[in-house]
């Protein structure tokens, strides 16, 4: 019709003479009423139709829309899963909330293979669809994971608000900051040096942006906008979702996992909230109760007369132990190098080697020629794969000192 109609006008009245045409105007005047309801389409007079300037458009966004639902419902139906399609949510861009839930397909999101677009069974009882996330992104977020993905991650850094305060008179010294930070002593497990270098890989950032200049190894020009441009800069390039991997497993090998578990971490601080009472939510919480009866079978927690439930103290930290100990001691066979694992406030060092995914997290593997750990991993350690690392363990994290001392670069 919209080839038909001159300047989105449509002239009906004539009766057709043959049944046939009758038969399509008849039609046509249906589809119209349908339009019309749908508000692209106005009947001026009887027979007279005006064709919204909107209507292809719509229409082609529709359609996408149906073969969306379409995908949804075939992903689900892989998984075995049954969900009713008015919880389906379409995200046009990165949520405007954060959604956490389970991963029930992931594939790419147009020919070019630049995007993805993952599907999410939630927490809160309804199935979402997110496109356009870089693959990088979604790396570790695989079919059954769990993972929270949210609005892009845009604000000014406290690494820029130091490099301003620490400048003078527009040049920002490394040397500088590394005698105030000393003074100061409030740098976490001491490693100072590997605060600075972090500011000044930071720095190495907005230099290639075009927005600070190196004068040499020790003079930065800082602009007084500095704060302000580098958010803008962090804006430009990250308006993608947010992704963050809550769990690499689903939930039937989180209740019986012998490491720390995202449902750990909902029970340990009570957190039920915000799962709905269907869907996969409902799911959650019935594994909750799973994990809870595990715990208890496994000695780490304890029921009491009026139904509380104690967990052992430091439970996470203990479970993240005896997860380390048991995947080190197997890669120890498989490597022939003995495993010992790293204590906290320990200075690890060693040739970064890859990475094991466990229930507790994502460990680094950093091997000497005597023997090899795991620590916890950071991304910033990602392009430092094959060489020589140093950090300090603090608290279930890693300090990574990767300064110009260890010869590692900026």
């Amino acid at each position: 019709m919209a080839e038909e109609a001159d300047a989105r006008h449509l002239d009906l009245r004539l009766e057709p003479g043959t049944p046939r045409r009758q038969f399509e105007r008849s039609l046509r005047l249906r589809r119209l009423a349908r339009l019309e309801n749908m508000g692209l389409a106005t009947e001026h007079a009887p027979g007279i139709w005006e064709l919204s300037e909107r209507l292809e458009p719509t229409l082609r966004e529709l359609g996408a829309r149906g073969d969306i639902i379409r995908t949804m419902h075939e992903a689900l139906k892989a998984d075995g899963l049954d969900r009713d399609p008015m919880s389906f949510q379409i995200h046009d861009g990165s949520p405007a909330t954060p959604i956490a839930g389970r991963v029930v397909d992931k594939h790419l999101s147009d020919e070019l293979g630049e995007n993805l677009t993952v599907v999410v069974d939630g927490i809160d009882g309804r199935t979402h669809h997110i496109a356009g996330i870089a693959p990088e992104r979604l790396e570790d977020a695989r079919i059954g994971s769990i993972v929270e993905i949210g609005p892009a991650e845009v604000a000014t850094r406290p690494s820029d608000r130091t490099i301003m305060a620490i400048a003078e008179d527009g040049i920002y010294r490394p040397s500088r900051h590394l005698e105030q930070a000393k003074f100061e002593g409030c740098v976490p497990g001491g490693d100072y040096e590997g605060y600075v270098d972090a500011h000044v890989r930071r720095l190495e950032a907005l230099r290639r942006a075009g927005i600070v200049e190196r004068i040499d190894a020790d003079q930065w020009s800082i602009p007084d906008d500095l704060v302000s441009r580098a958010a803008v800069y962090d804006a430009a390039r990250d308006r993608q979702a947010s992704v963050r991997v809550l769990s690499p497993v689903g939930l039937e090998k989180q209740i019986g996992s012998d490491g720390a578990t995202w449902l750990d971490r909902r029970l340990i601080h009570g957190e039920t909230a915000d799962l709905a009472s269907v869907g996969f939510g409902q799911q959650v919480r019935e594994a909750m109760d799973q994990r809870r009866e595990h715990h208890i079978e496994q000695g780490d927690a304890t029921r009491a007369r009026n139904g509380r439930v104690f967990y052992r103290r430091n439970l996470l930290a203990t479970l993240r132990e005896r997860e380390v100990a048991r995947v080190g001691a197997e890669m120890a066979e498989s490597k022939g190098l003995p495993f010992r694992a790293a204590t906290d406030g320990e200075t690890v060092s060693g040739k970064f080697t890859g990475t094991v995914q466990l229930s507790s997290g994502k460990f680094a593997v950093v091997e000497q020629s005597y023997e090899f750990t795991l620590v916890p991993w950071r991304p910033v350690i990602d392009r430092q794969l094959g060489r020589e690392v140093m950090g300090v363990v603090q608290g279930g994290s890693v300090s990574w000192q990767l300064g110009r001392q260890r010869g590692l670069g900026l």
